[in-house]
């Protein structure tokens, strides 16, 4: 029996495995190695890298911190989390953890929109947040591609970066001009266009319609996103989307049972998910029993 398992290696989980062994709790992350932070070819807002750094070396460096604090890191999918009379059992591809507490980190799985979208985003000429990186095309041409009754508030708000923002409906829906919302970003200046076809040439986006086509410095891409949680017969609450709800302490309702990171509803940052790692991480060290230290052992 472990204090602590953690479900997604993310910057969260990363970050709340990290707190728990530096106050000396016994914990084991499993990790499917799909963190969305491995998506990002460089971030610039995140705290302590003046020049920028990529997801994936983001990655790295907080993997490392984490096994300079002896983090066992196991390389498994997990199927299936449940309750026990004493805590939690976690199943995955034929293993079993039994823990005191868990934390669900598993982060969410974005919609794209076709299979050149792992190249398309590499050299952003794909984005999928403008909280993150719509200062890097400010000024630049900037599509916005979703389902047509929800792209637009994300397009008004990148008017703030770019007189030139385009709508690109990817269906029909609202007869494709996006209700009330499409409206009210066309009357701030968003150029809304017929439902078309999103194209990448390898080098950058272009949006083709009926009556011809328009070449992007970059799109964001709104078709949503998928959650992969297994939580077998759990009590959570959810919101629409998904996510998952948890008081001020990242607890859900089920006690010992936390979530940290984009898996909950709210700003999906970096900063955010680590700040959430830190208040779960410490209020699971106040809750469980008291660690016991042998004298002879050293403080690291």
């Amino acid at each position: 029996m472990i204090d602590v398992a953690i479900v997604g290696g993310g910057p969260a989980g990363l970050t709340a495995a990290t707190y728990l062994r530096r106050f000396h709790r016994s914990c084991v992350m499993l990790d499917a190695d799909e963190s969305r932070a491995r998506w990002i070819p460089e971030s610039n807002n995140c705290p302590g890298f003046p020049g920028g750094v990529s997801g994936p070396e983001l990655l790295r460096l907080l993997r490392e911190q984490a096994r300079d604090f002896s983090v066992p890191i196991e390389p498994v999918r997990v199927g299936r989390v449940a309750r026990e009379d004493d805590g939690f059992v976690i199943d995955g591809e034929g293993r079993s953890w039994h823990a005191r507490t868990v934390m669900i980190a598993t982060g969410l799985r974005d919609r794209l929109p076709g299979e050149w979208a792992e190249d398309a985003l590499a050299c952003g000429a794909l984005r999928l947040c403008p909280i993150c990186d719509a200062f890097e095309v400010s000024d630049r041409r900037i599509g916005v591609y979703g389902p047509a009754d929800s792209i637009g508030s994300h397009a008004e708000f990148l008017l703030a970066f770019s007189s030139s923002v385009y709508a690109l409906p990817a269906d029909g829906g609202d007869g494709g001009d996006g209700g009330a919302e499409g409206e009210a970003a066309r009357q701030a200046g968003v150029r809304w266009l017929a439902a078309g076809d999103l194209r990448f040439d390898g080098r950058r986006c272009s949006y083709k319609v009926a009556d011809g086509e328009i070449a992007l410095d970059t799109v964001y891409s709104y078709l949503g996103f998928d959650t992969s949680v297994p939580l077998d017969g759990l009590d959570i609450e959810r919101t629409r989307s998904g996510e998952i709800v948890v008081d001020r302490h990242q607890q859900t309702r089920v006690p010992g049972l936390y979530a940290i990171g984009d898996i909950v509803g709210g700003l999906n940052q970096i900063a955010v998910a680590v700040g959430q790692a830190a208040i779960a991480a410490t209020h699971v060290h106040g809750r469980l029993a008291p660690v016991a230290r042998s004298d002879a052992e050293p403080a690291r």
